[in-house]
């Protein structure tokens, strides 16, 4: 008996070691494994980058060649806005034109045209004017003592009249003031 219980206990120390070492093998494996995913993820995760970056750089021409066509196409947009909208302005303008010179025509205000007209044709009649009065300069002062000396008998008879006129008022007045204080 005394064998058999060292039997068995030498048997359950083989098992324990062949446990150990099994165990210790496992886990020099998992440690191994270990080891190669992280060398493939290395590798792998580089070419990924790699990849990635490779990706990236095409996506971001694209985006660029994407970005320069709106960019064109927005650019013929705007200038189709804008060229229509200084049509719509000169027509507007036009429109306004029309209706103030409208306005100004019933009111009977002169256009720039007919003020333009006007003024060359005072211009004409200064010359023509300036003209005959250097051709007669004898007459004009000879003219002018004529009319003077009419001008002043007219007043002579108009002073005349005043006077008269007042002797004749004073006159009503004081017959009227007489009668009154009679009656």
């Amino acid at each position: 008996m005394a064998e058999d219980k060292t039997d068995k206990s030498s048997k359950g120390k083989e098992k324990v070691k062949e446990l150990q070492a099994e165990l210790k093998e496992s886990a020099s494996k998992i440690w191994l494994a270990g080891l190669g995913a992280l060398q493939s993820a290395e590798e792998e995760g580089s070419k990924l980058f790699r990849s990635l970056v490779e990706k990236g750089e095409e996506y971001e021409s694209k985006g660029r060649e994407r970005v320069e066509t709106v960019k064109d196409d927005l650019g013929k947009r705007v200038s189709g806005a804008r060229d229509r909208a200084s049509g719509t302005v000169g027509k507007i303008e036009e429109h306004l034109d029309e209706a103030v010179s409208g306005a100004l025509k019933r009111f009977g205000v002169p256009t720039r045209d007919e003020i333009g007209t006007l003024t060359k044709r005072v211009e004409e009649l200064t010359r023509v004017v300036e003209s005959l009065k250097e051709q007669q300069p004898a007459k004009k002062s000879a003219s002018t003592a004529a009319k003077a000396s009419t001008r002043k008998a007219p007043a002579k008879k108009a002073a005349a009249r005043k006077t008269a006129a007042k002797k004749a008022a004073a006159s009503k007045t004081s017959t009227s003031k007489s009668s009154s204080s009679n009656g």
